[in-house]
């Protein structure tokens, strides 16, 4: 029969002359009704058929009837909303609102105390409408007559034996026992003596009983029967008295839903519920003054998280949004709104939420905006991203510049939230920039989170500028007088240590953590160590895997090198062995030296006679008019300079231009122009021994033995070529070959041909007793 009553309902959907598609077939339990979900064809609009089939039950047809009449005429929130009612020869149709039966969420308990509560307000109230303002008897109230709209809201149905007083012959007189299970929910006087009783005892009498039932049924799951209802075990405290009157056996003494309702609104009654409270105050929210907004959204705020979702939903959002949006709600209204988005899929957040969301971004209100950033986390995965990066971030942009310290403080808070929805070329451009700005804020506290910010977004920076904008924050944050924020970068930089490079850890981040291992604060000195530590042990880590020399290995034909001529290699003292390494070092050198060095001058050469002894040095200058320019030193560029914030081509610029070339650690730049001072020979002794003179007396001797090759003195040569210190003459020209040396600036310059000295060679070893002896 089922399966005939699908069939038809099928064939009569697929009519064209049909306004509604009959879709799903829902189980209604005991009923004479067979309920399917439908959508209406014009607009697609969700619904519910109820539907009756003549021909497979006609006794029961009078009920049919009477309930599509009841349903045409009698309006009420609390009742089912009917949309249309259709009737043919075969079938009746009666089209409402979409529901879903009560008796679901019954049978799996999946109904919270509160809710049950609350659904059992609204019922009482429509009773209390339908007994006193309308005069008439449901007559069928139990579970199996309660539905649940899309809101969650608990609506009457099963009107078949609804009857007016009024009426001689009314349905419920003569139908009433043809209602299915009728029997095990009447009450007792008219399981008696029949429907007829009614008119004897009060109008209230059967629908009472059949709350009581509901309330029985609602807190334990199922109904057993009349003799388990007097067990009250599974309802609340609060409401055992009132139920109790509800079922009483004696009609008369039964407590009318009308009076059930007024004790339960009674001062920390059973009804007296904040979701109760904001029911009934959600339809005015828009009306409400400050302080009632307040009150309201305070009972909202009570709410624990089983409050019927669809009811919120369907509800109380929208007036919520209207509040906020043109009311002048709030943040507080805002916060409420997102305690209810969660209970929303995400289709219904888009498509409900979202753009009022994207239009309160554009709100100057600073309130507003800190409302919207501190519950961005809760809307940020649920908007799409083009809408973040195209309406939300710019809106964003104006919180880093705003005058008002919280706004500034609360956008970087927000970044990494947002970040992750950011594209590549925004997170590297406008935010690096505005994040510069932050970091020389004028707040320490915003200083601080500035650091933290870029400390976890380090991995969302583009590859080829993060090690430099991090170097030069982090560096720049550990000289901030504040001392939270030197702690800060401390930690940034120890939690960021796999971004940098070896050479990044060992020349530019080791040696600045090197002043905060001395830093006034205990704090800050704790976290240096433990940064430091870190960053040496991977430097040490990397080191263990570099070569041990990078130089290449000496000719195996290659003789020893020469013993060191200054020190002595088995002296201990400090000075010996500190000139011994660094004799050892020069003498193991190979290649071949420059034609000239670096000032000009003609390499000297040397000789190491026999003796043992040194052969003093000879270093010919060139003129002071071939001089070469000196040149200026370079200005270092530090990391505290900022680039313009207008550049969008090149953000990085705004972090300041870090120092790329090697420190002259040995080199201070001078301030005033230096001038090359007088070279001066390799054994300075005070003046001795004087070549010069030595040289001026072998020619006055006329020896018939000439001097070495190379050391031959040109006829217009003078000693100021020569490559000796100054000092006392041994003899007349020697002297004045001096003194004009030293007054050379006076003269003026003219053009000098330069002679090319032939290349010095090595002592003769016939002549090595002559050398020595002329140092005797």
């Amino acid at each position: 029969m089922d399966f005939l009553k699908s069939a038809v309902a099928s064939a009569i959907a697929k009519s064209s002359s049909f306004p509604y598609s009959i879709g799903d077939r829902i189980d209604n339990s005991d009923s004479i009704w067979t309920l399917h979900n439908a959508t209406k064809k014009e607009d697609n609009l969700p619904c519910c058929v109820f539907t009756f089939e003549i021909n497979a039950n006609k006794s029961r047809l009078p009920l049919a009837k009477n309930a599509a009449r009841k349903l045409r005429t009698l309006r009420h929130p609390g009742v089912i909303k009917t949309l249309d009612v259709i009737e043919t020869e075969t079938t009746i149709y009666i089209v409402t609102e979409r529901v879903t039966p009560l008796s679901w969420h019954v049978k799996r308990k999946s109904l919270s105390v509160e809710t049950v509560k609350w659904g059992l307000h609204g019922v009482a109230t429509t009773l209390r409408f339908i007994n006193t303002d309308a005069s008439s008897v449901h007559g069928g109230v139990r579970v199996g007559s309660i539905f649940t709209n899309e809101a969650g809201e608990w609506k009457l149905g099963g009107f078949e034996v609804l009857s007016s007083v009024n009426e001689d012959d009314a349905v419920i007189y003569n139908y009433g026992s043809l209602v299915p299970d009728a029997n095990r929910y009447c009450p007792p006087e008219i399981a008696a003596n029949g429907w007829s009783v009614i008119k004897k005892h009060p109008l209230f009498a059967a629908d009472a009983y059949g709350l009581g039932t509901l309330v029985y049924e609602a807190f334990n799951g199922f109904f057993p029967g009349t003799d388990q209802l007097a067990q009250t075990k599974s309802i609340p405290a609060t409401i055992a008295p009132s139920y109790k009157r509800l079922i009483n056996a004696n009609p008369k003494m039964r407590l009318s839903p009308a009076h059930f309702l007024e004790q339960g609104k009674k001062t920390g009654s059973f009804f007296q519920t904040p979701l109760i409270h904001i029911t009934e105050s959600a339809d005015n929210l828009g009306l409400m003054n400050h302080e009632e907004r307040d009150d309201f959204l305070e009972e909202l705020d009570k709410l624990s998280d089983d409050f019927p979702e669809d009811f919120f939903k369907s509800k109380i959002l929208p007036e919520l949004l209207k509040s906020v949006e043109f009311g002048g709600g709030g943040p507080s209204v805002l916060s409420a709104i997102m305690k209810i988005s969660q209970k929303m899929t995400d289709d219904e957040f888009e498509t409900r939420l979202a753009p009022v969301l994207l239009r309160l971004f554009q709100v100057p209100d600073r309130q507003m905006r800190v409302a919207l950033l501190d519950h961005l986390p809760l809307m940020v995965d649920r908007i799409p991203q083009k809408d973040i990066n195209s309406k939300i971030w710019p809106a964003m942009t104006t919180g880093f510049t705003d005058t008002a310290p919280v706004i500034r403080e609360q956008t970087v808070k927000s970044v990494l939230t947002i970040i992750p929805k950011l594209s590549d070329r925004t997170i590297n451009g406008e935010l690096l920039r505005f994040l510069a700005k932050t970091a020389n804020d004028e707040q320490p506290g915003i200083r601080t989170n500035t650091t933290i910010c870029l400390g976890k977004i380090a991995r969302n920076l583009g590859t080829a500028s993060r090690a430099k904008v991090l170097i030069a924050a982090f560096t720049r944050s550990l000289r901030d007088p504040f001392v939270h924020g030197r702690s800060a970068a401390l930690m940034a930089l120890n939690a960021t240590t796999d971004v940098f490079s070896e050479d990044d850890c060992a020349t530019k981040i080791l040696p600045v953590l090197c002043l905060s291992l001395v830093d006034k604060e205990k704090v800050v000195r704790e976290q240096a160590n433990k940064t430091f530590d870190t960053f040496l042990a991977r430097v040490r880590k990397h080191a263990a895997t570099l070569p041990d020399t990078v130089l290449p290995p000496e000719a195996s034909g290659n003789t020893a090198a020469a013993p060191a001529r200054i020190g002595n290699q088995n002296d201990t003292s400090w000075a010996g062995w500190a000139i011994s390494s660094f004799t050892n070092k020069m003498t193991a050198a190979k290649g071949e030296m420059d034609s000239t060095s670096a000032n000009g001058a003609v390499p000297q050469a040397q000789s190491l006679p026999p003796s043992g002894r040194a052969t003093p040095l000879i270093q010919v200058n060139r003129p002071a008019s071939t001089a070469p320019p000196t040149s200026k030193p370079a200005v270092a560029v530090t990391a505290s300079d900022v680039a313009d914030f207008d550049d969008a081509d090149d953000a990085m610029d705004a972090w300041g231009e870090m120092d790329d070339e090697e420190d002259n650690f040995f080199e201070a730049p001078s301030k005033t122009k230096t001038t090359t001072p007088a070279p001066t020979s390799a054994f300075d002794d005070g003046g001795e021994p004087d070549f010069a003179g030595w040289l001026a007396a072998q020619s006055k001797a006329k020896t018939a033995k000439a001097a070495p090759k190379g050391l031959s003195k040109p006829a217009t040569a003078t000693s100021s070529k020569l490559g000796v210190r100054p000092g006392p003459a041994r003899n007349g020209a020697a002297g004045l070959t001096t003194q004009k040396a030293a007054s050379t600036s006076a003269i003026p310059k003219t053009s000098t041909v330069k002679k090319e000295l032939p290349k010095p060679k090595g002592p003769d070893p016939a002549e090595d007793d002559e050398w020595g002896a002329a140092w005797d």
